[in-house]
């Protein structure tokens, strides 16, 4: 029986994969600070300590620090102890096993052009904590010879992060956002859940992750808020005038450094450009996308409850 470690076990993703190989006969590590929902749980805090991963014969990182924490804040500190400092602890621990890290699209240079990116595409320049971390901490994954997976906007049931996020910019009915609709990538965890579990038979390097097409923003938006029992209008915003108000909301944000914006340039830019995964390379190692946001809002509220943390 193959023995999966699989970090952040705890969180929306990690959980989501946990699981996932547990049904399918893999006997399961849950690494991390709570326990998983499968297996048996080896307690690690990743911004300290490292990892034991006696007996796994593949580790799976999924263990990550999210958000958009202001620059030079504490929680900034703890973004990097986690998601860089972290991974280069896990890579000891791993010791020649089998590595796939969960990385993000985030790592990618922003900006227009981004409407059918490669895993060429610059990594540089990121917009905010997450991103910088992201890259720095793949970029020690793929030095040591991992599978670097790269989703986008990952959605699901169990979502903690995304689809409450949008539902907390719903003011009065209305859903304001820069510029007209563009084309999105957006990953169901589903999806990125069958890469994990597939990816450690793949040639070490990176991979996009993301739905078989991508979404038209405003659709995919009001699809959502509609699954969740919101009616909204959608209202366009110009993006230079977004821009600005997100660069005045992270100036009042270092006023008060443990709480997050409400606007940030990373946001901004993330749906006033089209940014759509091209996804040939995974699909030449034989995963195939099968899910999709229709199934997602088909599922009803219990198939889509929110909760959990990201590690």
């Amino acid at each position: 029986m193959t023995t999966i470690a699989v970090t952040g076990a705890s969180g929306f993703c990690g959980s989501h994969v946990a699981a996932a190989a547990a049904a399918r006969g893999a006997d399961v590590l849950c690494v991390g600070r709570r326990p998983g929902p499968a297996g048996r749980h080896i307690r690690w805090d990743a911004a300290r300590e490292v990892p034991d991963l006696t007996g796994a014969d593949l580790v799976v990182h999924c263990a990550a620090a999210v958000g958009d924490p202001v620059p030079g804040s504490a929680g900034e500190a703890v973004m990097r102890a986690v998601n860089v400092d972290g991974t280069a602890r896990l890579l000891d621990a791993a010791a020649g096993r089998p590595v796939v890290w969960v990385s993000s699209a985030s790592v990618y240079a922003p900006g227009p052009g981004r409407s059918r990116i490669t895993e060429d595409h610059p990594v540089r320049g990121q917009l905010n904590a997450y991103g910088r971390t992201k890259a720095a901490g793949e970029a020690l994954a793929l030095a040591a010879g991992a599978v670097v997976l790269r989703p986008r906007a990952v959605y699901g049931p169990g979502d903690p992060h995304l689809v409450p996020r949008l539902l907390s910019r719903v003011r009065r009915g209305r859903l304001l956002l820069p510029g007209g609709s563009v084309l999105l990538s957006l990953t169901a965890v589903e999806n990125l859940t069958d890469a994990c579990l597939a990816a450690a038979d793949w040639p070490p390097g990176a991979y996009n992750i993301a739905d078989p097409t991508p979404y038209e923003r405003d659709e995919a938006l009001r699809t959502v808020l509609r699954a969740h029992g919101v009616r909204a209008r959608i209202g366009h915003i110009p993006p230079g005038l977004a821009r600005t108000a997100a660069g005045a909301a992270q100036t009042l944000a270092r006023l008060r450094p443990h709480t997050e914006p409400l606007l940030t340039r990373y946001a901004v830019d993330q749906l006033a450009n089209s940014v759509v995964l091209d996804v040939s390379r995974a699909q030449a190692q034989g995963w195939t996308a099968r899910r999709t946001l229709d199934a997602y809002t088909a599922a009803g509220p219990a198939g889509r409850g929110t909760g959990g943390s990201s590690a």
